[in-house]
């Protein structure tokens, strides 16, 4: 449905709102449209399929000058702000983002367990964290749910932290099921689960936390620990949706007992089933599971807290395995329409991780036919498009790592600029080595590198160092401290200059 959009402006003898006094703001535009003000009440209640904005330049009678205010109103929401108080747009975004989907009503609520089957199907929010710490949100951000399924890579995360991915892997695999979440099924050659994102692979990973002495009570606490720090505050969990979600775990019982059966599990059936269930029961917010996501996609520091919780080998594996699992049998068409690695839980949750960018998390109760949040997959579907966030989508194909080069007498300066990655240094050396650079002195500048990665770090000292055996006298201009580390690979240093000639 196209959704047309109101704009007015008009100049109001009145002073200048304080704050967020959206009420005054409203009263104040129905004043000045008259006959539409009928109009923007039916859009403000509901009843009106669109958006309106409304400048609004107010004479401040304190100041004597005028101060330009503008009310959004949307069906769901109103604010009222002040124009030359700039706000980023990426909150604005997620709010009509939500708007766009929030009439998609594919999908039902998971009636298997009990307390969810009453989950609101109207409920709807989206967050995002970068890594740099930044949180933005809109819609139901604030409102709590159980985390569910989306535990699966967060645990997952701390037994390969506590026990290293080799002993991991003798329990579970990382091959896609193309089976069903709750399917009891096992590898055909060495009848472990095939992943850990099944609840087959997720009951048996649980059992590693805390190790096999550990009673059901502290592998909970830990892994909620673990979640409180990820989060960076404190989670509790359901106990009353726990009970009612061990109500109706006769598949789960099962799958634990087959595990029982072929020595993966040592516990007594029940007791894994309830610490799963456990585990799946803590409660988080869209805001909390979008801080959690960041933290992996941040080589697994907590992004707002600094807390260094999980290895970058670590987190590199857990998103792997996510992107080949994380959405079940729908994984493959996952990766390839919306190519963000990501874990949905039944209780309408939903995470992606872009590494070294941010994490999003959105809320949606009603699910489809793979127990994927059905807005929530429509919402990263548009997230893909709009944003540019698919993992095989590049922005650069072919980004020039040298600036310049500049040649003075004796004297040459290369410049570099951008991030450097393993295509930017081979590109840079490539280049670097394919021309007679005349002269014996070199200074490479890489005041207008934003970053180095590991591999980008290693080539250019190396090139550096082979410059230097060549018998170029070699020095590095880097007055933000770029590099961090001026150490050849054979135990020497690079010199460094002060200022370019």
């Amino acid at each position: 449905m196209h959704r047309p959009r109101v704009e007015v402006t008009a100049r109001v003898d009145m002073p200048v709102l304080r704050g967020d006094d959206v009420t005054v703001a409203l009263a104040m535009a129905r004043h000045m449209l008259g006959d539409e003000g009928s109009y923007l009440r039916a859009l403000v209640s509901g009843e009106a399929p669109t958006r309106a904005k409304i400048i609004l330049d107010i004479n401040d009678d304190e100041s004597g000058g005028w101060a330009r205010h503008v009310v959004q109103l949307s069906r769901r929401r109103a604010t009222v702000s002040k124009l030359n108080d700039m706000q980023t747009p990426i909150p604005e975004y997620l709010a009509d983002l939500l708007d766009d989907v929030r009439d998609q009503d594919g999908g039902d609520v998971a009636s298997y367990i009990p307390e969810l089957a009453a989950a609101d199907p109207s409920r709807l929010a989206i967050a995002f964290c970068t890594t740099s710490g930044h949180v933005y949100s809109a819609g139901d951000a604030d409102v709590e749910f159980t985390i569910q399924s989306i535990s699966k890579p967060f645990v997952y995360a701390l037994a390969v932290q506590e026990l290293g991915a080799d002993a991991v892997a003798e329990v579970v695999g990382m091959e896609p099921s193309g089976e069903a979440f709750n399917e009891l099924s096992l590898d055909d050659n060495d009848k472990h689960p095939v992943n850990p994102m099944i609840n087959a692979g997720a009951i048996a990973v649980n059992q590693l936390i805390n190790g096999e002495d550990s009673t059901v009570e502290e592998r909970v606490e830990k892994i909620r620990v673990l979640f409180s720090r990820l989060a960076g505050r404190e989670l509790t969990m359901d106990s009353s949706l726990c009970s009612s979600e061990l109500e109706g775990a006769d598949r789960n019982l099962s799958i634990a007992h087959m595990l029982r059966s072929y020595d993966i599990i040592h516990d007594d059936a029940h007791d894994a089933v309830t610490s799963y269930t456990g585990q799946c029961a803590i409660l988080v917010t869209v805001r909390d599971l979008a801080i959690m996501a960041a933290t992996l996609a941040n080589g697994g520091t907590q992004p707002i807290t600094g807390e260094h919780i999980l290895d970058p080998k670590t987190c590199r594996l857990t998103l792997a395995v996510m992107s080949s699992a994380g959405m079940y049998d729908g994984a493959g068409r996952w990766m390839a329409n919306v190519g963000i690695p990501a874990k949905s839980g039944v209780a309408g949750g939903l995470i992606g991780n872009l590494p070294g960018q941010l994490g999003i998390a959105t809320l949606s109760p009603r699910l489809d036919a793979q127990g994927n949040s059905h807005r929530g997959v429509k919402i990263f579907e548009r997230l893909s498009e709009d944003m540019g966030m698919h993992l095989m989508a590049s922005d650069y194909y072919s980004a020039p790592g040298i600036r310049s080069i500049t040649r003075d007498g004796d004297h040459t300066i290369v410049r570099l600029q951008g991030t450097i990655n393993f295509s930017a240094a081979e590109s840079i050396l490539h280049d670097l080595t394919s021309q007679t650079l005349g002269g014996s002195e070199m200074v490479l500048d890489i005041s207008r590198v934003t970053s180095f990665n590991l591999v980008g770090r290693r080539m250019v000292k190396e090139g550096l160092r082979r410059f230097r055996e060549q018998g170029f006298d070699v020095a590095v201009y880097d007055p933000e401290g770029v590099l961090t580390d001026l150490e050849f690979s054979d135990g020497t240093t690079a010199d460094t200059v002060g200022a370019l000639v």
